[in-house]
């Protein structure tokens, strides 16, 4: 009997007072997660820059799965398959969506107008059109740039100083790249003055890479200057082994390929990047609007050296380089 007592007394309170039980219509009820999509063309989900973006989002007090999913999109260095991803994002009903890439950034702005875009490395923000103003970019794009307007002359520079013979570079470019037409009047208008002659081998995909290297071995280059690209990212270690079987010293925008065998590399650090574009998609998510986000510059601008792969080209790096240098792979 008092079993059964206790028993009717339970379904009483549960009919009588719901609320007392957390079954009631005014009950708290757990907040849904904040969906943040991630469109990658030049890195992959598994990569260092990734990686930071995630760390970002854990250091602004976000618990991946918990309160905050993350919906990556990768087109591996294929601009070929950016629109279906884009379109597929834009469904996705996304709080927020980072990128990587002109080219993306563009589609994705093109495809929608309410939600918000983080840029994470996007090399020229205002030049592109994705912006009106980097103090006040307007309308729902937001975050970094990934390169300073001194960038590519610096790095031709640094390329002639640590090898004082250069007088020809062949420049690795990508067509359908948005700045790289910018990048290389930029170039044009400095190799002159350091007396280097340049000649430039285009290369749109992965089955270019090869042809190009004939290109520039035909056009009797000491060296070569590559810009930052995903095709060329995607597939940095065929590049940097045809670049190692051609005896070819280059230079490089960002540092996986130093750290991965190259000579050289000078630019952005993408991994803070992407660390910071988590800041915006914070403040994003706390209630910020895009357009009242200012663009930043990159705040830390990188140049490593590898001595063992100038030790394998038979290349005396200056001290002077070395000393500038914010790593040397010994």
């Amino acid at each position: 009997m008092t079993r059964r007592r206790l028993l009717l007394f339970a379904l009483i309170s549960l009919v009588a007072f719901p609320e007392s039980l957390g079954f009631g219509a005014d009950a708290q009820q757990p907040a849904s997660p904040r969906r943040v999509g991630v469109l990658l063309v030049n890195f992959s989900p598994d990569s260092t820059e990734a990686q930071a973006f995630r760390q970002g989002l854990t250091d602004a007090g976000y618990a991946e799965g918990h309160d905050i999913v993350i919906v990556w999109r990768t087109a591996s260095g294929d601009y070929r398959r950016v629109p279906e991803l884009v379109e597929d994002l834009v469904q996705a009903k996304l709080d927020v969506i980072a990128v990587d890439t002109t080219l993306a950034a563009q589609a994705l702005k093109r495809a929608t107008s309410t939600i918000p875009i983080v840029l994470a490395a996007v090399a020229d923000p205002l030049g592109s059109g994705l912006v009106t103003s980097l103090v006040h970019p307007a309308g729902n794009v937001t975050g970094l740039s990934s390169m300073r307007a001194e960038l590519n002359a610096k790095r031709l520079q640094l390329f002639k100083e640590a090898i004082p013979s250069l007088t020809r570079v062949a420049v690795l470019w990508n067509p359908d790249t948005p700045p790289h037409a910018k990048m290389i009047e930029d170039l044009k208008a400095v190799a002159p003055s350091m007396l280097i002659e340049l000649s430039f081998v285009a290369v749109r995909t992965a089955q270019d890479i090869g042809p190009a290297f004939t290109a520039v071995s035909r056009a009797h280059a000491q060296a070569l200057y590559l810009l930052p690209d995903p095709v060329f990212n995607t597939h940095r270690r065929t590049i940097l082994k045809l670049a190692a079987k051609a005896r070819l010293p280059t230079i490089y925008s960002g540092r996986q390929y130093a750290d991965a065998g190259g000579l050289m590399s000078y630019g952005a650090n993408y991994a803070d990047q992407w660390r910071l574009a988590a800041g915006y998609v914070d403040k994003i998510l706390k209630g910020a609007q895009p357009g009242d986000l200012p663009i930043e510059q990159p705040t830390k601008i990188e140049l490593v050296v590898n001595l063992k792969a100038a030790k394998a080209l038979d290349i005396t790096i200056p001290e002077a380089i070395l000393l500038r240098a914010d790593e040397v792979i010994r």
